[in-house]
């Protein structure tokens, strides 16, 4: 299935993705430099969204759950990529510890957990989940209702190691995003690999430093390609100091919403595109597309009630929002079933591993979908991801737009492993 675009104003993508054909091989070198200078994020997933006349990532999480979305006919991608991604880390493990998000109720995201022991199972290492919840003082088996069940263990930290009891990990992998801080267990680790680090955690990563990198990376590619880099980027600004609920710090949103959308108008005016521009408001750090609003006028933020205000102000785990970043919104123009469908890719080291919709059929073009009420379409990306059809019509193949789907991807991954040396902690200064 090949979402539908409804627009006429694809004939920007439609050449982009013309360009990233014709350009292959140059492409895949450009990567292929790229990795020999930087290490790719453990594994990492990219909301991407399709306007027609503007193809850009718009989040891009290094904890990723929905791998329960995927379909078996890319699993054997996956397993091959967790291969190659564990044979770099620690070749001789055997043991891998799966640390998961506390919300031990939510059964899609345990069908996610255990899919991920799916991959690294047949990848070579015996699989356990240990969990950070306070609630699990002893190995607690859940079932899930499609019959398959999962046992979470109370973690054992030693003097310098983290595991189970009777169970001593070479590699201990987070799939939960440290929104609530770091946990002390988790610290001054010896001799154990933690992925990711404790530094892509959300107590010290920030969007806006992802997106600066970003911008970075869609200059250099921009100018391999000989396109605009704002075909594939958001531009975005920053607020610090912020607190809707009690109206402290509206000046810097109110300024920085007006200048962005300021910027927009003129992109579109030179593009020839009659859509209103907006913007996304959302915490700088966390996740789970909770505390996120869509401005598309700088009068909307004197009009905020009270109750948008409250949401806005207590993203993920109570984390109260201090800091905002001002995203340039891209419309999705694309639709599964006239439902408005936005396409996620998956990655596990530098490689595409597969991918689906986020399907909303009450939300709009210009709204986030990653929202109750959502669904998922998977695609496959197993068989076309990595093998464009070159010779077809742009916008008349599935595998090229995936690829091109994926190229984008790996961008925005690219930008994260930029933004994982800049706030690596033990990283070599030098002078």
């Amino acid at each position: 299935m090949v979402p539908h675009l409804i627009t006429a104003l694809n004939g920007p993508t439609n050449e982009l993705e013309q360009r990233i054909l014709d350009m292959t091989p140059a492409i895949e070198r450009w990567f292929r430099l790229e990795w020999m200078e930087h290490t790719p994020p453990f594994y990492s997933s990219v909301d991407v969204r399709n306007a027609g006349f503007k193809l850009a990532p718009v989040d891009t999480n290094l904890y990723p759950g929905g791998w329960n979305n995927l379909t078996p006919e890319m699993l054997p991608l996956a397993v091959q990529a967790a291969m190659a991604a564990i044979e770099k880390i620690c070749p001789e493990a055997r043991n891998l510890l799966v640390i998961p998000e506390n919300h031990t109720r939510n059964t899609f995201y345990l069908a996610n957990v255990l899919q991920l022991k799916r991959i690294f199972h047949q990848a070579g290492l015996n699989v356990r989940f240990g969990s950070l919840s306070p609630d699990i003082t002893e190995p607690t088996t859940l079932t899930l209702p499609t019959g398959e069940e999962i046992t979470l263990e109370p973690l054992v930290r030693t003097d310098r190691r983290l595991g189970l009891k009777n169970f001593d990990p070479c590699t201990i992998l987070l799939n939960n995003d440290l929104s609530a801080g770091t946990p002390g267990m988790l610290e001054d680790l010896n001799e154990q690999y933690l992925l990711p680090p404790l530094h892509a955690g959300w107590s010290v990563r920030r969007k806006s430093r992802h997106f600066q990198a970003y911008e970075e990376v869609s200059k250099r590619f921009g100018k391999l390609l000989g396109v605009d880099p704002w075909l594939i980027n958001p531009m975005f600004a920053k607020c610090g100091e912020v607190n809707l609920a009690e109206g402290v710090g509206m000046d810097c949103l109110t300024s920085n919403v007006d200048a962005l959308l300021t910027k927009i108008r003129r992109k579109y005016k030179e593009y020839g595109i009659n859509e209103k521009p907006f913007v996304i408001v959302k915490a700088d750090n966390g996740t789970y597309g909770m505390g996120i609003m869509t401005v598309r006028d700088v009068k909307d933020l004197d009009e905020l009630n009270r109750k948008t205000k409250n949401k806005m102000s207590a993203p993920k785990d109570g984390q109260a929002l201090s800091e905002v970043i001002i995203q340039e919104g891209v419309q999705t123009h694309e639709r599964i079933n006239d439902a408005v469908a936005e396409p996620v890719v998956y990655m596990m080291d530098r490689y595409v591993v597969g991918g689906f919709y986020r399907v909303h059929a009450d939300r709009g073009i210009d709204e986030n979908l990653n929202a109750p009420g959502s669904s998922f379409v998977p695609l496959a990306f197993a068989d076309s991801g990595r093998l464009p059809q070159p010779g077809v019509p742009p916008g008349a193949s599935g595998p090229n737009r995936f690829y091109m789907y994926g190229v984008i991807g790996r961008l925005a991954m690219l930008a994260a492993s930029y933004e994982l040396e800049a706030t690596d902690p033990d990283a070599e200064v030098y002078d």
